[in-house]
């Protein structure tokens, strides 16, 4: 028997890598409903023909739900007989929000309040929110908002009643929408150079069953107010291409530097210092508690916290950092960049 025994589960933005994921891992246990809540009809299509196609005994148990986390109504319209929701719906592309941050704030600020607000309604059990290490010293208008989607989720938290609200942070995760992997092979496979920002730039890796992983964490042992962290490791910018290089033929002498783009840091945190000085050790995993030490603001002049952690900021210069070999056995491990390399030897077949 599974936690999501008779269970429905509500992913927003489920047509995306972590949806997948999530579908993947469930959809063949004893979970009874699973409901793809986005606003792209055309994905969902899309999404409805792959799974009849790989799970055709289950697929009837994934419903979707066409809508858009920016109108609250309609993320009521979703929400009768929701048990659970995995809130992974957001803009979360670098350079776009920088150029287009009002549509940040709709989708990952208003989008997170709808989704909370209505969950609360609703009774929902419980919500998990996915964030990102670059809601840690937020420099982009990406992470900025989703580091008010981590204070909106807290402070709901403190009325929440019932439902459980959490918020998950994790770092880059490889061959995920969007991301630079499968940029890389494609531009190898064209013959072109490969393209990297700064060889010295660090970034936390982890594959999108990790991010499932971190999540169902959160879900299992998650307090509600809770921010919970993955203590994952991290590479710098040129051993992971070095790395992808190496597994699909690209010549590493043909990597090009084209320099940091809008918004991007040289590393990113995971955990800030002050949030070090409150989170709690629990193996694979950190754990931030909500402050709830109420709104009498004279505490805040008067009172302080004896008592602090001897941990530090936990970011991607300071965890175990992969070398070219680690890197290229983790990359490798992957799902996709197996079916990717399976695709190699079929066309040299």
């Amino acid at each position: 028997m599974s936690i999501f025994k008779d269970k429905t589960l509500m992913i927003t933005g489920g047509t995306g890598s972590f949806g997948n994921a999530v579908l993947n891992r469930f959809l063949n246990t004893d979970i009874k409903e699973i409901r793809i809540f986005s606003r792209d009809e055309k994905k969902q299509d899309d999404m409805r023909h792959e799974y009849q196609v790989k799970y055709p005994e289950v697929a009837h148990k994934i419903k979707f739900y066409i809508g858009d986390v920016r109108s609250l109504q309609s993320c009521r319209n979703a929400m009768p007989g929701v048990d659970y929701i995995f809130h992974a719906a957001a803009l979360k592309q670098v350079p776009s929000c920088e150029f287009f941050p009002m549509e940040a704030v709709k989708t990952n600020v208003i989008g997170t309040d709808n989704i909370l607000t209505a969950a609360i309604d609703y009774k929902v059990k419980s919500v998990i929110c996915l964030s990102t290490d670059k809601a840690a010293y937020p420099i982009n208008a990406m992470g900025i908002t989703k580091a008010i989607e981590e204070k909106i989720a807290v402070a709901k938290s403190r009325y929440s009643g019932d439902t459980k609200i959490c918020c998950t942070r994790y770092g880059n995760v490889m061959c995920s929408r969007g991301s630079v992997i499968p940029l890389w092979i494609e531009q190898i496979r064209k013959g072109n150079p490969v393209t990297l920002t700064d060889p010295n730039m660090t970034r936390f890796i982890m594959s999108l069953e990790e991010a499932v992983d971190l999540v169902l964490f959160a879900f299992e042992h998650g307090d509600n107010g809770d921010i919970l962290v993955q203590k994952a490791p991290a590479c710098t910018m040129q051993t992971q291409a070095e790395a992808v290089c190496e597994l699909f033929g690209g010549n590493k002498e043909n990597i090009k530097i084209i320099g940091i783009r809008h918004g991007e840091k040289m590393y990113e945190t995971l955990l800030t210092n002050e949030e070090c000085a409150k989170a709690e050790d629990m193996g694979d995993f950190y754990r931030v508690p909500a402050d709830n030490r109420g709104l009498n603001y004279d505490k805040y002049f008067r009172e302080g916290e004896a008592e602090r952690n001897v941990l530090t900021e936990f970011n991607s210069n300071n965890t175990r950092l992969l070398n070219v070999e680690e890197t290229k056995a983790k990359i490798a491990a992957l799902e996709y960049i197996q079916n990717e390399l399976k695709g190699i030897a079929n066309v040299a077949k």
